[in-house]
């Protein structure tokens, strides 16, 4: 139902320096990258210790909304449902990816 929690992205917590670090390491293997900004300095990768969240895909219009929710001194990443999903609807989220130099193409099939 709308504003629902769906599922948390869980993951290891780690740096943004080490976060960097096997994003590289990653692109190099041909491997795919599981992850998600906590806050400022935080990240949370899902590549092996994470939920089905990790394969969450994007869309640039998604069903699913990302927040931040501190609970007792503990920030969790949890996704929420936008509107109400239907049982066999794929669930999606907009990654919110970073203005780059090359823009990545987007493959979602959104009118936007």
């Amino acid at each position: 139902d709308k504003d629902e929690m769906v599922i948390e992205y869980v993951g290891e917590i780690c740096r943004e320096e080490v976060g960097d670090m096997r994003d590289d390491l990653a692109i190099e293997q041909g491997k795919s990258t599981y992850m998600f900004r906590l806050d400022e300095s935080t990240i949370v990768d899902a590549m092996f210790k994470g939920n089905e969240s990790r394969f969450i895909n994007h869309s640039c219009e998604p069903n699913c909304y990302s927040k931040v929710v501190t609970i007792e001194n503990v920030k969790h990443i949890i996704m929420f449902a936008m509107r109400d999903i239907e049982e066999d609807d794929e669930i999606t989220y907009d990654y919110k990816l970073p203005i780059e130099d090359v823009k990545i193409p987007c493959h979602c099939g959104a009118n936007q």
